[in-house]
């Protein structure tokens, strides 16, 4: 869903930008600002953190392979990676400060992890069955692992988008 938002808003910052190249409308060219920095804020904080993570995380339960094709768990997930990084050669991302950006990462991580324990308290299923097998005090810094990674991957993201538009002094 994430990725769907992030190339949706992708599309629309380019159509609004076709669309309003050569206008004078100052109101045009604010809305077109306000929605350049969502898309970067977006890719800096979700699609290539998140991106990422889904691309290389393989905690995926064998039941599922009668119900969901490989073709498309690929999909879903590997085909993640590739994309995002063309769109990070492609297009210029303004990435936010690093603290406002790691903030924004550690909130997104920490609700996607209460999330899965609300799902788990409200069914009584882990979403990922891996969970299953650990203790409380493993989950805690299982959980933990997981929001450092995240943060790792917001830092490579803003490394590799300053490398490839060479804006570091």
């Amino acid at each position: 869903v994430i990725q769907a938002v992030f190339f949706g808003i992708c599309v629309l910052t380019d159509l609004s930008s076709l669309l309003t190249r050569g206008s004078d409308s100052q109101e045009q060219e604010r809305q077109l600002k306000k929605l350049i920095s969502l898309r970067d804020w977006m890719m800096a904080v979700l699609a290539f953190p998140v991106g990422v993570v889904s691309t290389v995380e393989l905690v995926y339960p064998k039941l599922l392979d009668n119900f969901i094709p490989a073709w498309l768990n690929h999909g879903m997930h590997t085909t993640v990676l590739p994309f995002v990084l063309i769109e990070m050669r492609t297009t210029h991302h303004q990435y936010p400060s690093r603290s406002c950006g790691l903030a924004a990462v550690c909130t997104f991580a920490v609700g996607y992890i209460l999330w899965v324990c609300w799902i788990h308290h409200v069914t009584g299923v882990w979403v990922y069955p891996l969970l299953e097998h650990l203790s409380p005090g493993v989950k805690i810094i299982f959980f933990a692992a997981v929001t450092i990674i995240i943060n790792i991957f917001y830092l490579v993201g803003e490394v590799l988008n300053n490398y490839i538009w060479d804006t570091q002094k």
